[in-house]
């Protein structure tokens, strides 16, 4: 069976509700968005869709060079996959962005998932809900809880993940414009991956 990869990208944004969410779950990392390819050009997940605005969320592709990520804490990892089952969630994402405007952030899920109570709205998520609805939109990724009480930290514990790379976004390697991340950040220094990704492109050459 041909096989592929996607990536999930666990990130903490240092925003008041992430920090509210961190103090409540005892962990990091508690925003996660998925991808189809290594250089993340394409996240999405639910979150902001206005940076300055806790209170506009919904259905987002996130940009990690932009003003929200560019400086995130984050731990990138890779999960192998069927070659069927990433283009049923690839399709399932498509669903999504053509409607993209009929969906909401779910605020209430998250207290929902504080009390242990199922508290599922029609086209509403929180993150990690909508990174395992597509995850078993293909039937054959199974997960421990419903998709409303899945947290990050059930991803990155029960999937088989591969950690490619853990620290500033704006660090990331495997980004065609890493240079440019790193000009637009201002608190991220380069890390040995970065440069050893950059020794290697001037090898090749």
């Amino acid at each position: 069976m041909e096989e592929t990869k996607i990536y999930l990208v666990f990130t903490d944004t240092g925003t008041y509700l992430s920090k509210l969410i961190n103090f409540f779950s005892k962990q990091s990392l508690n925003h996660v968005s998925l991808a189809f390819d290594i250089d993340l050009k394409d996240l999405y997940s639910f979150g902001r869709k206005q940076p300055r605005n806790p209170f506009s969320g919904g259905f987002v592709c996130e940009d990690i060079t932009g003003h929200l990520l560019v400086n995130a804490s984050c731990a990138v990892y890779s999960y192998t996959v069927s070659k069927e089952d990433y283009e049923k969630m690839l399709s399932y994402i498509e669903d999504f962005k053509q409607e993209q405007h009929k969906y909401r952030y779910n605020f209430l899920g998250l207290l929902g998932v504080l009390f242990n109570i199922d508290l599922q709205r029609e086209r509403a998520f929180f993150c990690s809900q909508f990174v395992a609805t597509v995850l078993r939109s293909t039937n054959s990724i199974q997960l421990s809880k419903p998709s409303c009480f899945i947290t990050p930290s059930d991803l990155r514990n029960e999937l088989d993940l591969q950690l490619i790379y853990q620290g500033i976004l704006a660090n990331y390697p495997y980004q065609e414009n890493a240079d440019d991340m790193m000009f637009h950040s201002q608190e991220a220094k380069p890390s040995l991956i970065f440069y050893i990704s950059k020794l290697k492109q001037f090898v090749i050459r």
